[in-house]
């Protein structure tokens, strides 16, 4: 029998993967305040029970040197597992508020939320001469684990981690509504080609040429 604070340590590591995205055990050892030796062993049996998976980080997340550390990933059934005590409350919080204010109310909120998301956005976005890279910054720090790669005549951001999946399952609404946000913080309409809600492995927005090829002069 594994002693409960084992168990809760093991929760923490899940957990912290869960609510920040893909990490390497350098990160969720300096995150946790885990010794390397004693990350790597939870990790381990996370991966062996089938709620983490290890794989290779995307290609535009290596830097430097070297042979890159590997990155933990929460797998479906994890993310089940840790993801419906939160959910359940949140889809319980907006049945209620549909039940009691109409379904206007749960579209007034994915609107609100979609607008936090732009303010927050826009002053990230400030900072960076290419909107498509820095919005991708932007959802990865609000841990979406965002990447951007050349998709056709255009470019693709890809969220490989969504915080409310299952919420985003029942509620659609709230998925519309961040795309709405995307089209208006890069000035174009933008296209959203799966998505982790509705059972595909990652969300993948599409933003035409119109965007990427005026603003990619700037880049360096």
């Amino acid at each position: 029998m594994q002693p409960a604070e084992d168990i809760r340590t093991r929760d923490a590591v899940a957990r912290s993967i869960l609510e920040n995205g893909p990490s390497t055990a350098v990160v969720l050892a300096q995150r946790l305040g885990i010794t390397p030796a004693g990350i790597r062993r939870h990790l381990d049996l996370l991966v062996s029970d089938g709620v983490l998976e290890a794989k290779e980080p995307h290609v535009a997340l290596v830097r430097g040197r070297g042979r890159p550390s590997k990155v933990f990933i929460m797998t479906d059934s994890g993310r089940e597992k840790f993801e419906h005590s939160y959910d359940d409350l949140a889809v319980a919080a907006l049945k209620f508020m549909a039940q009691k204010s109409g379904s206007n109310a749960v579209v007034e909120f994915a609107q609100s939320r979609a607008d936090d998301i732009s303010r927050k956005a826009t002053l990230v976005m400030s900072k960076r001469s290419h909107k498509v890279d820095a919005l991708a910054h932007f959802l990865s720090e609000q841990g979406y684990a965002a990447t951007v790669s050349p998709r056709g005549s255009g470019e693709e951001i890809c969220q490989h981690h969504c915080p409310i999946a299952h919420v985003a399952a029942e509620f659609p609404e709230l998925c519309e509504a961040e795309t709405e946000a995307f089209s208006a913080l890069l000035g174009t309409h933008v296209q959203r080609l799966a998505t982790i809600a509705h059972g595909d492995g990652v969300c993948t927005t599409y933003i035409p040429k119109t965007t990427t090829a005026i603003q990619t002069k700037g880049r360096t």
